[in-house]
Parts: structure tokens; C-alpha cells; sequence
């Protein structure tokens, strides 16, 4: 049965875990060979589909069971009576069933071809079986400039199981297919929706061939399926705003009021009833004329009323803005002797990563450069394994931590939760500040920390994709305010 992109089941597995299941399957009774040509039967069902099949049709195998896939897609459509050809990279040592893919394929007239621009020419529609979940490593030589003549070719692309090239288990890839539309087999990989990934997938589908059975607990998450509930409280009709949740954001050394600006109204649009901004005296006329429903400080030194102002909130956020100078460095030591839930963003971050500490009871909020710091490490390391990446910060920092970007993932130290949300038009300044704010005020409704995070990147992501309906790039942070509103208001 195939599942299109709103219907994806909502767990989510690694390549060892699939493998596995496999192997329990055929210890079932259940052959190899019946997975592989269970597997070419929901692609050719998918090409007919997308009404693919009536054009010429190039195969590219490999020589692992992805490449057996692509053979078996290749007899189906020769007695289909369809046009095909199909390239091999050849080696000496190949798989069973690749061997019996093969000769099936030879068997009805197909011929094996390992000139790629001649199967490449005048294709309509190209299958991607080159490299399957067993792949991991770089890529180069002949492999590479296939890829890359692929890649070049204009024809609509079908990627089996990952687009290759793609690790499975990270959403890694250098040299990789890029793909109109992926169907994965068996179990939703957890690479597919993060990472590079979500540049090379495509629409992704879903093909069940049988192993839900045999596939051990997971606790990756797709936080988008629908099955997945994530709510805010009921709020009563007498509720009144000291009750709605008050939130400082502490931030904005001179010259950067728009940060703290930017994540005080996501508070307010997430619906916390009371905000304070605590920022540079200059930035109070911007900050408060743009926006009078916000309260504000002033703050040149750390004194009494700083910190009145901290413990008067159930939640701070502190980051947007603050920089790295003794300003901002007090404010953050001012912070760190509170006992407060926090979320900690930006230039807190770095901060942090400086004079390390552990707290249960904040949300921290990295892109890849962010966290390679609080790791120390360069910002390719965190993006060559992201799911290490999360998990590593959570261990050295504690609480929440939401690891920004194509596929964010949110990690509490138990579940990880993957939000394949938004489009390229958050990368723009003071989109991270929003986001930080919508957690901040998710979590003074009394939502928990990993809820309110979750949340926030949900409601964050399709705030952009509902901004992108008048053009993604030159979006603003602050075009996302309107569907924001709406999207709390939907919880």
C-alpha cells in the first residue's frame, strides 16, 4: 500500500532497524526475493500513478539489493509491454538477489547497458536504484559522475528507497541524486525528512511491504504526521492576562533592538498575556511605539529592577540580540542565578558554550553553527550527523534541546522529535528570534518544555509556509505574525 506525503506514518527507524526487521521477516518464511519484488510492484503501482510509464523509461542499478529493485522494476515494465533501458555499474561480487533480478530482467528481453549517456538519452522518466540504505561514506569517480550526469539530465526522477547518495540514518549527502519524488520501503527511514535530505527526497512516499510486524520500538518521531497530538491547554473564558502566561525577553545590546522586538511579539502572538523586554535604554521608543501592548526596561547595569523583572515572569528568554560584550555577558549570569524555566537562544548560546552548565528546565535553541560551538566542533561536523549532534548537546547541557533547520529535531533526552517544516524563507534575519519566542510563550501556558518546543517549531514552520504563498524569497520574520496567531489559535 502506498502512502503519499500527508499520509506518513509517524514513526520513524534507522537503516539497522529496518535491516533487521528484514531478517526476522525472512526467518518468517518470507523470501528475499518476495521483499524485492514486493518493493518493484509499489514503484511500478507509483510510475503508473504519476502516469510515468508511457515515455522511455531509464533504469539505474547498482549492485546491492537497490540495484535488485531497479531490475525488478525493469521485467514488470518489459512485459508492460513499456519501453526501457537500464544501466549497471558492474562488479564480480554481487547479492543473490541481484543475480536473480538480473537474469529475470535478461530473461524477458532486457539488455544491460553500461554506456549512461545512451540510456540517459531522450529519457522521460528516470529510476534511481544506484545506492540504497546500505550506503554511507563519500562519493567519487565513476559512481560521482553518474550521479552528477543524472542530475544534469532534465527527465522526472523516481529515487528507490533513498535518493543515493543520501546516508538513511543521518540526512547526510555530498554527491546525490536529486529527486522529484522518493518512495522508501518498508519503514520511514530517519534521514529522509532532515538534513540534505530534504533538498535530494522530493515528495516522499511511503511503501508498506509487510515488515510493521517485526520492526522494534522507536522513539524518533515525525511530529508532522497526523496522529501525533500536540495541544495547548484549554484556556477559561474568565481567564485574565496575569494568568495567561508572563514572559521577560532579555536581549538587545545597542544597535539590536530588533531581535528582542521580533521575539516579544511572537510571545505576544503565541498568546502569552503579559511580555517584558528588558533591553538597552536607546531601544525603548522602538520597541514600545512599535508594539504598545509590550512592556520595557531599561537596563545600562544589572541592578534590583533587572532582577524584579526576571522573577516577576514564569518564563525567560534570553539571546536575541544580547551579544558578547559585559552587557550582555551580566544579563546572562543575571539569568543563570535564577530558578527559572528559560529558553536560550543566539548570542546566550554562545555564552554558554564559553562556561558550560547543566540545567533540566530550559530549552536551548542552536542552528548548526551554534551547536558546533557548544559542542567544539566545526559547524560540518554537526551537519554530517545531526541526530549525534542533538543528542550530544542534550548530554553535556541538559533539558531541551531544538537543533535548527531543514528538519529540525527536538530532543529531550528520551524522544527525539523530526519537524520536516518551513522553506528556505526563514533563512533571514530574526526568524530564530521568533521562534524562540513562541517557545517561550507555549511554555508560560504551561505546556511542558519538549511540548512547547515542539509546537513552536510546528506552528514556526507552517507560519513560513503559509508566507510563502506571496513569495518565499524576501519573506520577513515578521510576516510570519499573522499565520502565527491563527496557528496557536489551532492547537
Amino acid at each position: 500500500m502506498l502512502y503519499q506525503q500527508q499520509e506518513l506514518p509517524a514513526t520513524l527507524f534507522s537503516c539497522e532497524q529496518v535491516k533487521q526487521a528484514e531478517l526476522q521477516l525472512i526467518e518468517t518464511g518470507i523470501t528475499e526475493h518476495d521483499l524485492i519484488e514486493r518493493a518493484a510492484a509499489a514503484s511500478l503501482s507509483l510510475l503508473q500513478q504519476q502516469h510515468k510509464v508511457d515515455g522511455k523509461i531509464a533504469i539505474i542499478a547498482g549492485y546491492g539489493n537497490n540495484g535488485a529493485d531497479a531490475f525488478t522494476i525493469g521485467t514488470l515494465l518489459l512485459e508492460a509491454g513499456k519501453t526501457v533501458s537500464l544501466f549497471c555499474l558492474e562488479r564480480d561480487n554481487v547479492s543473490q538477489g541481484l543475480a536473480q533480478s538480473k537474469a529475470d530482467f535478461i530473461a524477458v528481453g532486457g539488455r544491460v547497458s553500461t554506456d549512461i549517456e545512451q540510456v540517459l538519452l531522450e529519457a522521460d522518466c528516470i529510476v534511481d536504484g544506484l545506492l540504497g540504505t546500505g550506503f554511507s561514506g563519500d562519493i567519487s569517480g565513476s559512481m560521482a559522475a553518474v550521479i552528477e550526469r543524472i542530475n544534469g539530465c532534465q527527465a522526472w526522477t523516481l529515487s528507490l528507497d533513498i535518493p543515493s547518495g543520501i546516508n538513511g540514518n543521518t540526512g547526510f549527502g555530498g554527491c546525490a541524486i536529486k529527486a522529484d519524488m522518493t518512495i522508501t520501503f518498508g519503514a520511514l527511514k530517519q534521514g529522509l525528512i532532515t538534513g540534505k535530505a530534504r533538498e535530494h527526497v522530493g515528495e516522499l512516499v511511503f511503501a508498506d511491504i509487510g515488515l510493521s510486524s517485526q520492526l522494534a520500538p522507536s522513539k524518533v518521531i515525525n511530529v508532522t504526521a497526523e496522529e501525533v497530538p500536540v495541544g495547548l491547554p484549554y484556556r477559561p473564558h474568565d481567564s485574565h492576562k496575569g494568568m495567561c502566561g508572563k514572559v521577560t525577553v532579555i536581549g538587545g545590546d545597542q544597535g539590536m533592538s530588533g531581535a528582542p522586538r521580533l521575539a516579544a511579539e511572537a510571545c505576544l502572538r503565541s498568546g502569552a498575556g503579559l511580555v517584558t523586554v528588558v533591553s538597552h535604554p536607546s531601544h525603548h521608543l522602538v520597541i514600545s511605539a512599535g508594539r504598545p501592548e509590550l512592556m520595557f526596561w531599561g537596563c545600562e547595569l544589572v541592578d534590583m529592577e533587572v532582577y524584579l523583572r526576571l522573577g516577576w515572569a514564569d518564563v525567560l528568554l534570553i539571546g536575541p540580540g544580547l551579544a558578547q560584550q559585559d552587557w550582555g555577558y551580566n544579563l546572562f549570569k543575571a539569568v543563570g542565578l535564577c530558578d527559572k524555566p528559560c529558553v536560550v537562544d543566539a548570542d546566550a548560546l554562545n555564552l554558554l558554550s564559553a562556561e558550560p552548565r547543566r540545567h533540566d528546565n530550559w530549552v536551548l535553541t542552536p542552528h548548526a553553527a551554534e551547536a558546533g560551538r557548544l559542542l567544539g566542533v566545526a559547524t560540518e561536523v554537526v551537519e554530517q550527523d545531526r541526530f549525534a549532534a542533538v543528542e550530544a548537546i542534550q548530554a553535556k547541557y541538559g533539558g531541551v534541546v531544538v537543533l535548527k533547520g531543514p528538519g529540525t529535531l527536538i530532543y529531550d533526552g528520551e524522544v527525539c522529535h523530526v519537524a520536516p517544516v518551513g522553506n528556505a524563507g526563514l533563512a533571514s534575519g530574526g526568524s530564530g528570534d521568533v521562534l524562540g519566542g513562541i517557545v517561550a510563550a507555549l511554555m508560560a501556558q504551561k505546556m511542558s518544555p519538549m511540548a512547547a518546543a515542539t509546537a513552536a517549531v510546528v506552528i514556526h514552520g507552517r507560519a513560513a509556509e503559509c508566507a510563502a504563498v506571496d513569495g518565499m524569497r524576501g519573506m520577513l520574520a515578521s510576516d510570519l505574525f499573522v499565520h502565527i496567531r491563527r496557528l496557536v489559535d489551532e492547537l
